[in-house]
Formats: structure tokens, sequence, C-alpha cells
């Protein structure tokens, strides 16, 4: 497979070298490429099938039976994708790829392979693309040397060689990328010799792997080593170099998408000019243009704020704006400047005098230009409010949040529209100073180990959180809770997601170079070799987040869950089990049984990736179930399969699942859903949060299954008449509201069960209370609710229960 970015690059480069000797070759390949409705592009041997669980080679021969799934074989990997979320598939013309065999003493006889568990240890490749593994299969720990015996651009093939002792067969495909550069390039310059036509096998190769740094020095040293050829390559050496260029200006808007604008402008302003074409060079100028031409903005807003505060007729007014003014001066960068949008628009107007001009900046800045007011007096509240909010979400005595909030209630700009907007471009409001104190000098920089509650009765959950490079709370980033598996740790599965630190505390993982928060709970305890649905263990998750998220500044619409193992099992069920959190659920080498199984619905909303290997302990086979009902239904899931791999942690997927990532967040007010609740905790679901279950639909893990036991079903749905309906079999029933939902300014109704709860005569008004009491239980400052309806079972409550 690859990725719709090589898809696109790809052609052009091989277009670009026809024209010399280098790539003169043959015919083209012919491949199937599946387009996917989220953007996604996968190229190689298409197969539809009737089931997950179904081989391949038989689906051409069920013709007749549905076949809602989508395989494509690029091999590599086998991908699954349901039907529904193909946009088409179609044949296409792909350059032949270079691939190098390799010649090894292949085993072509002996015991085959079989689900195995994970590897024990393994050694690293040699120059004759060698290494030896151990793995547990059965009771038996065995050996085995494997040998590289095809190395393409994309994929190298591994197989078992012949040893003293009992042979094995087993075809093994790993990620060239997966191969250290420098090991790769000796295995492949043993095989071509030094012969000029082999030498530029090992370009071609390097090319289309767009691995364009290493093709142009291979290309260097052939011209150094042939001379007289060096007019023949040379047109194809200056190619690469701007395509290096390209991709190196590709690699800055990365880490500027990523708000690491330092290192982005470094990269500009080192940008080697020399041999760069000269398009490349003028969108290395325009984005620094455009750099600069932002850095003006925030000067001149600092400056337009003075100038107006100067021109006030009332100097004692002027002197109490100064703290508002010096805290935007302080803070004001190019992730907070889109705030100052109004004020900015507000310049020119000759009719707005300065107290309405600084009234937008003030109010701009605690709210967001789209709500920026020319009230001064209610831009300078909403600096009380903001301050007074910002009290309230971090104190635990009822009795002072009670005077907090008529505090607030009494100010003029305390309405629920704004402060829900306070709340958005509110900062994270517990204060967490970096951990430096007893830290070696190069620990992780900005890395942090924390302390949350856990369940009632049970010890405090530790968890660990790396923020990335230029971290700044003015802006929200992605985040990724990720779950360790058995016999590993969380500091390890931080290591995984964003890399491990190098001598300089920085690490250079993908989660860092894409500018992702990682988050991992120490979910489970020491020793534990399973996943046991816990409430304990979900606590230990969900109130991590929830204290990373009043700690740092997350973006609570793209929250990701994953874990490798057990952790991977207890993603997948935390994940169904509290759908309304996540972003997607990312399970590695994981199983879905249990709850799983009974929770499948709750999978409609929230996209999901599994990723695992075709040997793995028989989990392929385990898990097609629930594969099949994800995917016969339509629902957004990918499940990964890498041939001949077992129980490992699939390093070779992760740049995959951040391009995964990018193309998703969550929808919080989504107008129908259907969900099941087997467990008392497993009870709130976007804007519906459910009680008092009847025993019979509630299993603890211990006692499950339990003959006769169902789940609870809830269906909430919001009509066309401004109202919300919800079945369920909860005693009782909150139903949240938010102007997502419900338009405050109409008659709003809601039903439970078939019962219409009586709301106040003037209808239900938004609550200051349970705005900021939601926000700061649940932590979730972008999507506050603004009133609740309570519903008891088998009954209506009054109007006093509408909030």
């Amino acid at each position: 497979m690859r990725s719709a970015i090589i898809s696109r690059v790809r052609r052009p480069i091989v277009a670009a070298l026809c024209f010399a000797t280098l790539l003169l070759a043959a015919q083209m390949g012919r491949a199937d490429k599946l387009e996917m409705k989220d953007g996604r592009v996968y190229e190689g041997r298409l197969a539809r099938l009737s089931s997950a669980g179904q081989q391949p080679v038989t689906a051409a021969a069920e013709g007749g039976e549905a076949q809602p799934i989508v395989l494509i074989d690029d091999n590599l990997r086998r991908i699954f994708v349901p039907k529904g979320q193909v946009q088409q598939a179609v044949a296409s013309d792909l350059p032949p790829n270079e691939a190098f065999p390799i010649q090894q003493r292949v085993v072509r006889q002996g015991a085959r392979v079989t689900p195995i568990g994970p590897l024990s240890h393994i050694s690293a490749w040699d120059e004759f693309g060698r290494r030896s593994l151990e793995m547990q299969t059965g009771k038996d720990l065995i050996n085995i040397i494997q040998g590289i015996t095809v190395i393409t651009p994309q994929w190298t093939k591994v197989e078992s060689i012949q040893q003293g002792g009992k042979n094995y067969t087993w075809d093994m495909r790993i990620a060239t990328s997966s191969i250290p550069t420098e090991m790769l390039k000796k295995i492949v310059h043993k095989r071509v010799g030094d012969k000029l036509d082999g030498r530029l096998k090992v370009v071609r190769l390097f090319l289309q792997g767009e691995r364009y740094g290493e093709a142009q020095a291979e290309l260097e040293q052939i011209i150094a080593d042939f001379p007289e050829n060096k007019r023949q390559f040379e047109p194809t050496l200056r190619e690469l170099r701007q395509l290096f260029a390209r991709r190196a200006l590709e690699e800055i808007k990365v880490r500027r998408g990523a708000g690491q604008h330092k290192l982005a402008i470094q990269l500009l302003e080192g940008f080697p000019a020399e041999g760069v074409a000269g398009e490349t060079l003028q969108a290395v100028k325009q984005t620094l243009d455009e750099y600069r031409l932002d850095y003006d903005h925030v000067n001149q807003v600092i400056k337009k704020l003075d100038e107006h505060r100067a021109a006030l007729d009332d100097a004692a007014l002027g002197k109490k704006l100064e703290p508002i003014r010096d805290e935007i001066v302080e803070e004001l960068n190019l992730h907070s400047l889109n705030r100052m949008a109004a004020y900015r628009q507000s310049w020119d107007d000759d009719k707005l005098k300065p107290e309405g001009k600084l009234a937008l900046g003030i109010s701009g800045w605690l709210v967001g230009a789209d709500d920026a007011v020319q009230n001064l007096p209610v831009a300078v509240s909403l600096v009380k409010v903001r301050d007074l909010v910002r009290q309230y979400l971090i104190e635990p005595v009822a009795e002072r949040r009670r005077e907090l909030l008529a505090e607030i209630s009494s100010q003029e700009g305390a309405t629920p529209q704004l402060v829900a907007k306070l709340l958005e471009y509110l900062l994270p409001p517990v204060a967490t100073e970096p951990q430096t104190d007893g830290q070696p000098k190069d620990a992780p920089a900005r890395f942090y180990e924390l302390q949350v509650a856990g369940l009632a009765g049970e010890p405090e959950v530790t968890y660990y959180i790396q923020l990335p490079p230029e971290y700044d709370p003015h802006r929200r980033y992605p985040t990724i809770v990720t779950l360790n598996g058995s016999g590993t740790t969380p500091k390890l599965q931080i290591d995984w997601w964003a890399g491990s630190a190098g001598a300089e505390g920085e690490r250079h993982g993908q989660g860092t170079r894409y500018g992702y928060i990682v988050i991992a709970p120490a979910w489970a305890k020491e020793g534990q070799a399973g996943y046991n649905f816990s409430a304990a263990e979900h606590i230990a998750v969900l109130n991590s987040l929830r204290d990373a998220t009043r700690r740092f500044s997350i973006d609570t619409d793209r929250v990701f869950l994953s874990g490798h193992s057990m952790g991977g099992s207890a993603a997948w069920d935390i994940g169904l089990a509290h759908p309304d959190l996540w972003a997607g659920i990312i399970p590695i080498v994981a199983r879905g049984d249990k709850y799983v199984e009974l929770y499948w619905e709750n999978l409609r909303r929230v996209p999901f990736y599994l990723v695992g290997g075709q040997l793995d302990g028989g989990l392929s086979n385990k898990n097609a179930k629930e594969i099949d009902r994800y995917m016969k239904r339509g629902f957004n899931a990918t499940w990964v399969e890498y041939q001949g791999r077992c129980h490992e942690n699939f390093s070779d997927e992760i740049l995959r699942l951040f391009d995964w990532m990018s193309r998703y967040q969550r929808d919080f007010f989504p107008k129908d859903f259907t969900c099941h609740s087997l467990r008392p905790g497993d009870c709130f679901f976007w804007w519906v949060e459910l009680a008092n279950f009847s025993e019979k639909a509630m299993v603890e893990p211990e006692e499950f299954p339990r003959k006769g036991s169902r789940p609870a079903r809830t269906k909430a749905l919001v009509n066309a008449a401004n109202g919300l309906n919800v079945s369920t079999g909860a005693g009782k029933t909150t139903v949240w509201l938010a102007p997502e939902l419900v338009d405050f300014q109409q008659k709003i109704s809601v039903t439970v069960n078939g019962k219409s709860a009586r709301l106040p005569a003037t209808g239900v008004a938004p609550s200051l209370s349970v705005l900021l009491e939601d926000a700061r239980t649940r932590a979730d400052r972008l999507h506050p609710f603004w009133a609740k309806v309570e519903m008891p079972s088998g009954d209506v409550n009054g109007g006093e229960d509408a909030l």
C-alpha cells in the first residue's frame, strides 16, 4: 500500500526522471487503487469478501453472495474496510517497483509456524540480511534464523533459513523503512556489487521509497566512482535535489501545522538556496513573509491598545485597564492573534470611539473575535467573570462554589453565551509547573508524572504526559491516550508514540513531529497479565484524561484512545463503553470479547482502526466476528493485518495512524444514537446520562457471562420540532441541553420512554449553575451543557427539575 501522499508524489517523480537513463524501465504494472471517503488511498490487489475471516483466494468464486467487505493486499499488509466507506475502486497503471532478491538458504520443507504469541528476543540485522529470534509457540520456546529474501521500496520479505536442528517454514513481511538505513545500504550493496547497473538499482530503491536524501547521496557517489557518466546523470541529480528540497518544505509545513513556529522559521531561514528551483524558493519566501506579517500584526495590536487606552477621556479607566493590557501584551502570539480580528477591523472605523475599540480588543481576547462586544463596561466585567470562573473550576468546597456562582451572576457580562465562550478560550485552570527538581539532565523535556484519584476505595492513579515542542496553552492540541500491555510500561507507550528522549531530553518521534499530547495512565496493577473489564480500570483512564484536560490545553474533539496487547483490549472496551469521549479508537494486537461483543452498536459514530498480525495467537480469527459486525453495517472501521507477523508493537504502522487521525474529530452533538449498557459506569452517552439500571441488565466482570442478562438499550433522537426523544431501560435519565441541540428561544420538548417532561411555561432557560458545574466535573471546556432535564422512571418530573 502507498498512502495518498505517496501516490500523488510518486507519479510526477517518475515522469520527471524518465528522461534519464537512471529510470529507463519497463512496462507499467497493474494494480488496484482503493479511494476511501475520508481521502485515504490504498494500492494493491483487491478482493471482496463476505466475512473478514474469509480467505481472499475463495472470495472470487462467491460472486453471488453479498460481499460488504473490501480487502486490499499491498504485499506487506491486508487492509479490510467496509464497502460503504469506499469512494471508488479502480484499476491503475503503476511504474514497476525495484525489487532486490537476496539469495538465502530458505527452508522449503519443515514445520509450519502457526499462530504464536509475543517474540521474546530479536537480534539486529547483519550485512547478509539475517537475524535470529526466539518465540513462544505452544509450550515450547523455539529459535529461528531469518533471512531477507526480497527487498522492495515499501516492503521486505523475510523467510526462515536453514539451521541445525528442527527447521520451520515462515514467510513474514516487514516495512522496508523499519530496517536501519545504514544496514539496508550494506545489505543491498553486498547484493549488487560495484557494477553500474546494480548501483543504479540502489538509487531507484531509495527514490521509489521517497528517501530522496539517500538517493541523492547514492547518485553522487556513483558520479564520483564513474566520472565518465557525470554528464549523463547530472540532470537526474539536479532533479533529486529539487525533490529533496520540496520534501524539506513539506516538513516545514508539518511543523508549522503542529504549532512549532520557532522551528519552522529556523528551517525556513536556513533553507539551502543553491541548486534549488525558483518556485520552491518562492514558496519559502512566501511562508517567511506570512510569518513576518503575523508578527507585525502582533506588534500592531500592542501599539493600538496603548494608543486607544491613552485616548480615553477617563484616565482612571485607562489605569484600570492596565492589568488586562499587560496580560494581552505578555501572551499575544501567533496562536491567539485570531482573537483580535474584530479589534483590528475596528481601527479604521472613525465612527467608533476608543472605548468601543478597546471593548472589541479586550472582549475578543476573552471570548474570541466572533463574540466580541463594543460595550467597554461589559468587556471589563468579562475580565472579572473570567477570573471568577477559573476559581470556580478548581474550587473543591461546594459552599465556596455557591458563593463564586453568586458573584459571577452579579456581573454584567455573566450571560451563559459569554461564559461558554470564556470557557472555550480559558487557559487550563489548574496551574502545572514543569517538573525539573531531581530530574537528570537528559530527562525528557515537557514530561510530567502526575497523580489523580482512582475509583473510590482504590489508591491514586499515576499517569504520565508528554507535551509537544513549543507547547503553548493558547493552542489546543490533539491528544493520544495510550494503554500499555502486560510486561511493558506506560513510559514505553509514550516512547512508542512520541519517540524516546535523546541526550538533550527531546523526543523525535511522530507524536512530537505532528504536535500531539500523549497521555499514558498506569491503568493496570503491577504484574497484571490481562484486562479485567473493571470499573477501576475505566476510572483510571477516564480520570487521567479529565485531570490532564484541567492542566493542559487538550483539544477534546481530537482525543484518540489506543493501547497495545491487553492495553489494546482495554482501549477497545473502554472506547465502546464511553464513545462520546473519542475522536477514534486504535487497538493494537488486541482482543475484542466479553462486553465488546455486546456493545458493538456503540461504535456506530466512532472511527475505529485495528492493527494486528496474521500469526498473533489466533487473534485474527477471534476478532473476525466483531469486525464483520462493524463492516457489514458500514461503520467507519479499518482492520490492518500484517502478513506473517505475530504479537508485536507494529511501529511500521505509525505514520499511517497519524495520517488517519488527521482526518477525524469528534462529533459531540449527534442528532441520533443508540448505545448499550451492561455495567453501571457505562452510563453517559453524548447528551444523555443514565442511572438506576435494572439489576437484571447489569453484569459485573466477575459474573460475566450471566445467563439471561441483556444490556440496557438507549436510543436518543433530536426531532425536527426542537425536541429530544429518549428510549431507555434506565430508571433515571438526565437529558443535557446545549445550543447545538436545541433553540433556547423556542419551546423545547423532552420525552423519555414516551412520557413528556412538564417544563416551565416560560421555556427551559440556560443556567450558569448547570453550565459551570458541567464544565467543572467533565472538564470539557469546549462543549459545556447549558441546561438539563431529569426524568425519573415511571413518572414525569415537575418544572422545578428542569434547570
